[in-house]
């Protein structure tokens, strides 16, 4: 496991990787509209993200991720770059786009990375490359992926979802 990636990786259950992308469809077909749409676009500090940018920032890098699976899962160890996350949500324009059209780009990315990785055999699992700052295999990038939206969701949960209570912003 990538030390870099660890951290969204250690968040997902200790499971089969097609069980963990079908509970993370799952967790994304429970995401409560209402309740995110309470919260608007304030910030729980200055410079951090509003909710649709979280969203569309996990839209991009499953995209980023997913290219990179696909290259190393096609035996490609040509190394692949990182990409700058406040570059792209600087140019996302997330807030100008309702939210339920970004989830619903979410929604329909995943399951269309869920069939991508349903198309990886065992030994194309386990090949990998560099892609970004770390060597990872296309099984682990699976699991970064989820572990990805199990660390924003619970952000959006722990530090966003207060504000629409309090009506602060």
């Amino acid at each position: 496991m990538p030390a870099y990636f660890d951290r969204y990786i250690n968040l997902v259950e200790d499971i089969n990787l097609e069980d963990a992308f079908d509970k993370s469809v799952r967790q994304l077909n429970e995401i409560d509209l209402s309740r995110l749409l309470e919260v608007g676009s304030s910030v729980y500090a200055p410079g951090k993200w509003t909710v649709n940018d979280i969203i569309a920032h996990m839209a991009d890098t499953e995209r980023i991720f997913d290219y990179r699976a696909l290259r190393f899962a096609r035996g490609d160890r040509t190394p692949l770059q990182g990409f700058d996350q406040d570059l792209f949500a600087s140019h996302a324009t997330a807030d100008d786009r309702p939210l339920a059209d970004l989830l619903d780009e979410l929604k329909v990315l995943r399951r269309s990375t869920v069939s991508l990785f349903r198309g990886f055999d065992r030994q194309m699992l386990l090949r990998s490359g560099k892609g970004g700052p770390a060597e990872i295999s296309v099984l682990a990038i699976g699991y970064t992926i989820i572990g990805h939206q199990i660390h924003h969701l619970g952000v959006i949960e722990e530090k966003y979802l207060p504000l629409a209570k309090t009506g602060t912003s």
